[in-house]
């Protein structure tokens, strides 16, 4: 069984004048995405790889969680994940080394959120804020598609 962790880029400024990639996180996303990092450690979690988005607020996200997690993972700059539907990420994850085990994709809305609908083919939407992230138990990343994930954990920067 794999472990697929999903987490959207924590919170972001809206700068006017500035390219939506160029947008990096606001004071309370830095100390968010940290704190998912450290949330994963508390929850004995180490992504051996991370696939993530190459805007600023996402590459920020994977560094600060790394950072919280205390994990050097190599870091893989997707571009295909900025923007992405569902099923194009599926097919990023599908292509993933069958060795790794545990998987952290960072990237956006409603991608990642609708990712996680798609995996686990869940009726209950509890939104995806900024900084969240899901844990789901998979099939082998080749195999991976609709319905083939378990969600066994999720956290948001408001959990305590």
């Amino acid at each position: 069984m794999n472990t697929l962790i999903v987490l959207r880029h924590a919170k972001a400024a809206d700068l006017p004048g500035l390219a939506d990639r160029e947008r990096p996180l606001t004071d309370r996303g830095e100390r968010d995405a940290e704190r998912a990092g450290e949330r994963l450690k508390q929850l004995g979690l180490a992504p051996e790889l991370v696939l993530c988005s190459p805007s600023v607020r996402t590459r920020r996200t994977a560094e600060l969680a790394l950072a919280g997690l205390g994990s050097d993972a190599p870091i893989h700059f997707e571009s295909e994940i900025y923007e992405a539907y569902p099923d194009e990420l599926l097919e990023l994850i599908g292509r993933t080394d069958g060795g790794i085990s545990t998987l952290l994709l960072v990237g956006h809305n409603p991608g990642v959120h609708e990712l996680v609908l798609n995996l686990t083919l869940s009726r209950e939407d509890e939104g995806y804020p900024p900084g969240a992230f899901s844990v789901l138990e998979t099939s082998p990343w080749a195999e991976l598609g609709p319905g083939d994930g378990r969600l066994v954990g999720r956290w948001t920067p408001k959990d305590h």
